[in-house]
């Protein structure tokens, strides 16, 4: 059985991993979160021990820790659960820049522990279907993707999200993320520049940060990618949100829309709600991260797939400010190794793809 330690409790995630950590078996040692009163009122509702100093809890014996804090806060808290030889699971983006995004993975890698990034997409069956079928060459070359991750703002769940400070960034940060990692995960390798506009005419009343965007991503072999990042769903929508998209080749068309499993709910906690009801990708997330700690491997996600997608966010965030490309050069950005091969800088070899 698996001893994991949860450090932060400001991602909204956290309270659907703490049922995914029980349902796998693991025990949860306690919890720790910066603000005291937070962490001691989510440790208390969910029946954790609440610890008010990290280091105490992380000496209790952790096999892993789950990093949920606001994202300014993940490089403090991975570096000490690195220190104490835990590995990590981390919520993405990984940093709010990309010194702090490469510190995480370094300060993992120096330390030998692994190093996981939260993005529970990856484990989608119909996004897992999608890359063997490009993989294997069904549909001939692919030409382009077209992505969207829209949702409400997310002041209706965590308002700590729109603060530019704790986030890094608004919606592109929050979103931009999965669809690019996706991405680079089906390709083999990210992209190489990124062009991207954003706009705050949706509640712009309310925040300082961007609230829609959409970036376009190029790759080295001539394809070309769009992520629509926004923050665009009214706030009584009946779900957070969602993400979809398509891939178009020579054979045709590939189309996904990840959480159209769902039922519609009148009643209860709001006037109207659609409830999932397909598979669980959180769970099989967490089940991989217990799984690479038992098994002593490497977990399907690495930290460096975290890295890269949140380059991208970055890299979009900049080509916003200035209006211009922004390419992703080694000096910016790690790529995520294929299978088979260890992770390495951007080069023009492994970016043959």
């Amino acid at each position: 059985m698996e001893r994991i330690a949860i450090l932060g409790v400001a991602h909204l995630h956290v309270d659907a991993y703490i049922a995914n950590l029980r349902a796998s078996s693991a025990e949860v040692i306690g919890v720790y979160d910066w603000d005291a009163e937070r962490g001691s009122a989510w440790a208390a509702a969910h029946a954790v021990p609440h610890y008010a100093d990290p280091q105490v809890l992380l000496a209790e014996g952790i096999d892993g820790v789950i990093i949920c804090s606001e994202t300014v806060h993940h490089r403090e808290l991975v570096e000490l659960a690195a220190s104490a030889g835990a590995a990590v699971l981390c919520e993405k983006p990984l940093g709010v820049g990309f010194e702090d995004s490469k510190a995480i993975v370094q300060a993992c890698s120096e330390a030998g522990v692994r190093l996981m990034t939260a993005f529970p997409i990856r484990f989608d069956r119909s996004v897992t279907r999608i890359r063997d079928v490009i993989r294997r060459g069904d549909m001939g070359a692919v030409h382009a993707f077209t992505g969207t991750n829209q949702s409400v703002m997310p002041m209706r769940e965590r308002s700590w999200f729109a603060d530019g400070r704790l986030a890094g960034g608004g919606a592109m940060m929050d979103h931009i993320v999965h669809l690019a990692d996706v991405y680079s995960w089906i390709l083999g390798a990210p992209p190489h520049e990124v062009y991207a506009v954003n706009n705050r005419i949706v509640h712009n009343h309310a925040v300082t940060v961007e609230t829609s965007g959409l970036a376009v991503l190029n790759y080295p072999n001539g394809v070309f990618a769009t992520i629509d990042c926004s923050w665009n769903r009214p706030l009584n929508y009946p779900s957070w949100g969602g993400m979809a998209f398509s891939v178009v080749a020579d054979a045709g068309t590939l189309e996904t829309d990840v959480f159209r499993q769902q039922l519609t709910q009148f009643g209860g906690t709001r006037d109207l709600s659609w409830v999932p009801f397909g598979l669980d990708t959180n769970q099989l997330m967490i089940d991989e991260f217990l799984a690479s700690i038992r098994e002593d491997r490497e977990p399907l996600v690495t930290g460096l797939d975290g890295l890269a997608a949140t380059g991208v966010a970055l890299a979009a965030l900049e080509s916003a400010a200035t209006g211009r490309p922004v390419a992703l050069t080694a000096d910016r950005i790690l790529a995520p190794a294929r299978p088979g091969q260890t992770a390495a800088p951007l080069s023009s070899e492994l970016l043959n793809i």
